[in-house]
């Protein structure tokens, strides 16, 4: 069982879907016409935490990581993250910045096969 989203988290997801970076925002371009019928929501609450992506017919959260995610305790705090989700039948698929600014049509298109094939 998913715990309850608090309200701190809706607050957190609401302005992070308006500072979304530049390589979140190329994917949601791509993303955001339910390409091949599949649904993606944007910075998505899930629990204590806010997935960048989520596709909620296959329970897929797509993380977008920059450099960011290499220093400090965030990469401590990523693999909590990923067993609370996983623990919850969440499966979490890491996409590197530096690969959406390079190719953001392919990473779309991967993205939604990927749901594609979980979904079946």
């Amino acid at each position: 069982m998913v715990r309850a989203t608090t309200k701190a988290t809706v607050r957190r997801a609401r302005v992070l879907r308006r500072t979304m970076t530049l390589p979140e925002v190329l994917l949601w371009q791509r993303l955001r016409g339910q390409p091949c019928g599949v649904k993606f929501r944007k910075q998505h609450p899930v629990g204590d935490f806010v997935a960048d992506f989520y596709a909620p017919s296959a329970k897929l959260v797509f993380e977008v990581d920059g450099l960011a995610h290499d220093l400090g305790d965030r990469p401590a705090r990523d693999l909590v993250r990923d067993a609370w989700l996983a623990a919850r039948g969440f499966r979490v698929v890491r996409v590197a910045a530096r690969e959406v600014l390079a190719d953001a049509d392919g990473v779309a298109d991967a993205m939604v096969r990927m749901v594609l094939a979980e979904s079946v």
